[in-house]
């Protein structure tokens, strides 16, 4: 790992850029080390500069964790497959013409978690080698297939977060009753491209005996912002 830049922001959270061969994430870290690690995913080809994102992995940090993110291959600026070109343009006519969609997204998210998964696992490794990190670990992300995925091969997530606005792949729909640790679940009622039964549906798969489902009014980009402290009450119940 090699870091190529580093700022200290007003509220005492150190922020770094690092490079892990051809992955590009950032590092924040709280004063207090060391600190539990919080590994933040995004997908559909954001950056992880994305706005919204930057704002959780502040706020989470600020409250004494370590927050992680890369760019999956295709998000950001990391180069796309013409396969994946291909299908996101599949997907735009598809969704312009009103036609389902399902099949389009199984065709190319499903690959994008294969892929991600291994490159999540080597940052892990490294990361935690890392002075100012201490274990456990937990998962925060609006890219809930691949937080399933981690959570079943990855025994070192001991609790995850998922936000129910993106599309889960019908593998990572029956892994979902794999996974048994704790979980919160947040849902927007109104969500537009993510149908309400299909994520209650998912819900109800979980494995976990120690689940909370939050819904909210409004849609995709809805969430409020009180269930980000929820959340760090959360992962303090977990983690700290």
């Amino acid at each position: 790992m090699q870091f190529t830049s580093e700022q200290r922001l007003d509220d005492g959270v150190l922020e770094r850029e690092f490079t892990l061969g051809e992955i590009p994430g950032t590092l924040w870290t709280p004063g207090s080390a060391p600190a539990p690690l919080v590994l933040m995913a995004h997908n559909n080809g954001l950056p992880k500069a994305e706005p919204r994102l930057v704002a959780r992995a502040r706020y989470t940090a600020a409250r004494g964790y370590a927050v992680a993110t890369i760019d999956a291959a295709g998000c950001g600026d990391r180069p796309r497959s013409a396969a994946d070109e291909q299908a996101r343009a599949d997907l735009r006519r598809a969704m312009q013409a009103g036609e389902p969609v399902d099949e389009i997204f199984e065709s190319f998210i499903g690959p994008l978690v294969e892929n991600a998964v291994p490159e999540w696992q080597t940052t892990l490794d490294v990361l935690l080698e890392l002075p100012e990190i201490g274990g456990p670990v937990g998962y925060s992300g609006g890219w809930t297939a691949l937080g399933i995925r981690l959570a079943v091969v990855e025994p070192r997530i001991a609790v995850a977060g998922f936000f129910a606005g993106g599309y889960v792949p019908r593998a990572q729909r029956e892994e979902a009753r794999q996974v048994t640790i704790p979980l919160l679940y947040l849902l927007q009622w109104d969500d537009e491209g993510n149908p309400r039964q299909r994520a209650l549906d998912l819900f109800d798969a979980f494995g976990s005996k120690e689940k909370t489902l939050h819904a909210n009014l409004g849609g995709h980009t809805g969430t409020p912002w009180f269930e980000l402290e929820d959340g760090c009450r959360f992962l303090d119940r977990h983690l700290k």
